[in-house]
């Protein structure tokens, strides 16, 4: 709350130099505090792209048309819990960290809870929680090799049996990783069509389908869909292959169709389509239905990670968390997952977070929103 202060008088101080200021921004005190909004929507990807409402903030509140003034004046709200939960009295507790600009602290995590780290930026929640806890228990539960801040010791990691840190960080770093290979659901889609009549004729197996490997893939741009032209020293560009307009397949790949659509309709699709797609087949529709319920129906199966939002990146891999079946003993770590979110996004994501912890899992947020 300090920093945002700090940070809305420095813009004010800009403007009453004479300057224009435009911040692209969800914060509610940063709203109110514009001398004029634009509201942009009313959804997302596809059900967006238009002005739903303009005007200073008190316009904004006013109009019925934006959701944005529906928080705003209160018509809508993020619901506060009527109660808190008990746990199951577990706990994790953290002894003695030292990372940093931590002064030998020592911290119980109860279990079974949904637990909220604040404090002021560079205060060392994200030592604490990320660097100490999180680095520590995937050696010991997922054997994973890290690097951890310092503390005595860890205690009560034995109530668990896997820790995932859930970042922002990007589900790949080319234009091949996307959506559909991250969650799973590729891999039933490459079967699918595999298992079509004319697939089965032509002796095609799943992997002709996969652009990872030659046979069914465009050689051009090895199933990328786009060429990377390299800059040197400004960041690469890609521009869509000539050979295969971004189809990613060869002409006899694509000749295979499963409802007049081929695997690259297929990866084209929004996941809303494709969840209707193939509401007949439930190991892809299952994986299309936690992206819904996640808010990205509006993104394309195949789209490519690299035009994905640090949010939308977060929340294709809690997709992947909510599609799997739970143990119970999960701890979940977030840091900062309603950053770039809009309330609405933000109350869609509290709802999730609220199941993976009735299903009896630990969910740690590092968070200003609170």
């Amino acid at each position: 709350q300090r920093d945002n202060d700090r940070l809305l008088t420095t813009l004010k101080n800009l403007r009453d130099q004479g300057n224009t200021v435009i911040v692209v921004e969800h914060d509610e005190e940063a709203i109110r505090e514009a001398d004029y909004v634009f509201d942009i929507g009313p959804g997302a990807g596809v059900h967006g792209g238009e002005i739903v409402a303009q005007g200073t903030p008190e316009e904004i509140i006013a109009n019925p048309a934006s959701i944005t003034g529906d928080y705003l004046s209160g018509r809508r709200e993020i619901p506060i819990p009527a109660t808190r939960r008990k746990g199951n009295k577990k706990k994790v507790s953290v002894v003695k960290a030292t990372g940093n600009n931590l002064q030998s602290v020592t911290v119980d995590f109860p279990l079974a809870k949904f637990v909220c780290v604040t404090g002021v930026s560079g205060g060392g929640k994200s030592t604490l929680t990320i660097e100490t806890l999180f680095k520590t228990a995937s050696m010991k539960l997922n054997g994973a090799r890290q690097t951890p801040a310092p503390c005595e010791t860890i205690k009560g990691l034995e109530h668990l049996d896997k820790v995932i840190d859930i970042d922002q960080r990007p589900i790949g770093r080319t234009p091949r990783s996307n959506p559909a290979t991250y969650t799973g659901a590729f891999t039933p889609i490459r079967d699918w069509f595999a298992g079509l009549p004319e697939s089965k004729a032509r002796g095609y197996m799943p992997g002709r389908f996969s652009f990872n490997v030659k046979g069914g893939r465009c050689e051009a741009c090895k199933g990328d869909g786009l060429i990377k032209i390299e800059m040197h020293f400004l960041p690469d560009v890609y521009v869509m292959c000539e050979t295969c307009k971004g189809a990613r397949y060869n002409r006899e790949t694509l000749e295979i169709r499963f409802k007049g659509k081929s695997i690259a309709d297929v990866l084209d699709m929004t996941v809303e389509d494709a969840q209707i797609f193939f509401k007949a087949v439930p190991s892809i529709r299952s994986k299309m239905d936690a992206l819904v319920r996640v808010g990205l129906g509006y993104i394309k199966v195949g789209q490519p990670a690299t035009t994905l939002s640090g949010g939308e990146a977060q929340r294709v891999k809690l997709s992947k968390e909510l599609a799997k079946q739970s143990t119970g003993r999960t701890l979940y770590i977030l840091d900062e997952p309603t950053t770039g979110l809009h309330f609405e996004d933000v109350r869609k994501l509290l709802e999730l977070l609220h199941e993976l912890v009735d299903q009896g899992n630990s969910v740690i947020v590092i968070e200003h929103n609170l």
